[in-house]
């Protein structure tokens, strides 16, 4: 005869809850100098956009003189700000990016 064992109950601790950490937005500012060619690149390489919305993009910040890169938390947000002001630094670009909480 088979003997019943009685399954094993076990506890489940209840995990607490972790806030999501807050969004920054990237913006990207128009200036008179920096190339719309050195923008789309900037746009594929630091924020890894397509090449089509690297071109909206850009083209919105021609027109309208600010265009969002992308929603990160503050680190990466951060991150990618100090890399595109590197970059520009190297070329000779003054374009600048900065951070908008979303």
């Amino acid at each position: 005869m088979p003997i019943d064992v009685p399954a094993k109950q076990t506890e489940t601790a209840a995990r607490p809850r972790v806030a999501q950490p807050p969004l920054f937005r990237v913006l990207m500012h128009n200036d008179d100098y920096t190339t719309m060619e050195f923008v789309v690149r900037i746009l594929r390489t630091v924020f890894h956009k397509s090449a089509v919305e690297a071109e909206q993009i850009m083209l919105t910040v021609h027109h309208k003189g600010v265009g969002q890169c992308g929603t990160y938390p503050f680190a990466v947000a951060e991150t990618k700000v100090q890399k595109v002001h590197a970059m520009a630094l190297e070329e000779g670009f003054p374009l600048r990016c900065s951070l908008e909480p979303a």
